[in-house]
């Protein structure tokens, strides 16, 4: 009983098999068929290696939603360096809500040579050359969002020789926390002092002469530090050609959430704007001489995530190439072998037209025989 169960499954197995079979007698081999067969395996083969490529890399994905968080403190990372001593120069924030965070709450005055070292141009040449290469080609972004943590990092590295020159300048370096609304982060003359109307600044000890607000940012990021990612404004530099100058940036800040294979962290993007003029109030260009970078928050906040082909996917992409080539192939070579057998049998029929056939008299015609038997008449 059981072998006649099996025995009626196989035959409906066999009932079922949509795929037609052809005996090998019947299958006629050519010349042409194998080149074809040829080119089309070297084909599926070599798209077979670009799709597996494309399968193992991996694409970043942009979402954009409202930022609905407004209680949380907003991180801002500095390491900039001002061509004047430390005890002339402060630095803090003060934001909209007339909230002043001082620099002593995170950021380390250190003195230091303005003039960088041979490895040290070095590095700020090759990290401004990156930062043109940014502005113009923006899918670096995803590289760089990528290879975070795995890349080396962005900061300046130490001197390499050992200067006796003296101290010249000051590096303002290390990070504050304020709150998440629009502010203004600023280094001019004279350390800063509360007061009840906003804050103030002893500059009236620091004569105008020794004003020089050359500087260098060698690090500007907000949020979560992330060693290897660019920041807009890292490697900077702007040489003041007059004392009482003014330096602005006019920074955007976008929440982003990056989601990769490798890390997931809360960072910030930002864009700038740069501007600079010297105050000169005889001329009506008033101001204070210093470094203003005043920057606005984004009211939406993008998730960037890393996202990779699944495997069903490849796997019908790979289906479609194997499938389409052969199908393709076998169109192309069967209108090929009807497009020569028409061309080769209208030449045979045109030279067969004129074929000279003797007569018994000993004439000839240039007429095709009406019958090829061997019977006269």
């Amino acid at each position: 009983m059981r072998r006649l169960n099996r025995k009626k499954t196989l035959n409906l197995m066999k009932e079922l098999d949509a795929f037609p079979k052809v005996p090998e007698s019947y299958v006629e081999t050519s010349v042409s068929g194998g080149t074809v067969s040829l080119i089309a395996f070297t084909t599926i083969a070599f798209l077979t290696v670009m799709e597996f490529t494309v399968y193992r890399d991996t694409w970043m994905k942009y979402e954009y939603e409202v930022d609905k968080d407004f209680t949380s403190k907003l991180r801002i990372n500095i390491d900039i360096t001002v061509a004047m001593r430390c005890q002339y120069v402060g630095a803090d924030v003060l934001d909209l809500a007339e909230t002043m965070v001082a620099s002593a709450d995170g950021l380390i005055y250190e003195p230091v040579i303005f003039d960088l070292s041979p490895q040290q141009k070095e590095w700020q040449r090759m990290l401004q050359l990156i930062q043109s290469r940014l502005q113009e080609e923006h899918s670096l972004q995803d590289v760089i969002f990528k290879s975070a943590f795995k890349s080396a990092s962005t900061a300046l590295p130490p001197r390499e020789d050992n200067s006796l020159q003296s101290p010249d300048a000051c590096r303002i370096h290390g990070h504050l926390y304020v709150n998440k609304v629009a502010g203004n982060f600023h280094i001019t003359v004279g350390k800063a002092i509360p007061h009840p109307r906003g804050h103030a600044h002893l500059a009236a000890l620091v004569s105008h002469e020794s004003y020089n607000f050359s500087h260098r940012i060698d690090h500007l990021s907000f949020g979560e530090l992330i060693p290897g990612i660019i920041n807009p404004l890292d490697g900077t530099e702007k040489i003041a050609s007059d004392h009482n100058q003014m330096f602005q940036y006019f920074i955007t800040i976008v929440p982003t959430k990056l989601h990769t294979y490798k890390i997931s962290a809360e960072t910030h993007q930002f864009s700038v704007t740069e501007r600079e003029r010297v105050i000169n109030h005889a001329a009506g260009s008033h101001g204070v001489s210093g470094i203003f970078m005043k920057y606005d928050i984004s009211s939406l906040m993008v998730t960037v995530t890393e996202e990779h082909m699944p495997f069903w996917q490849f796997l019908v992409r790979l289906c479609g190439i194997i499938g389409g080539i052969f199908s393709t192939t076998g169109i192309l070579h069967g209108f090929g072998r009807f497009v020569a057998e028409v061309i080769f049998c209208r030449f045979r029929l045109g030279s067969s037209k004129y074929t000279s056939v003797p007569l018994p008299d000993g004439h000839t015609s240039n007429h095709l025989p009406l019958s090829t038997d061997n019977s006269t008449h």
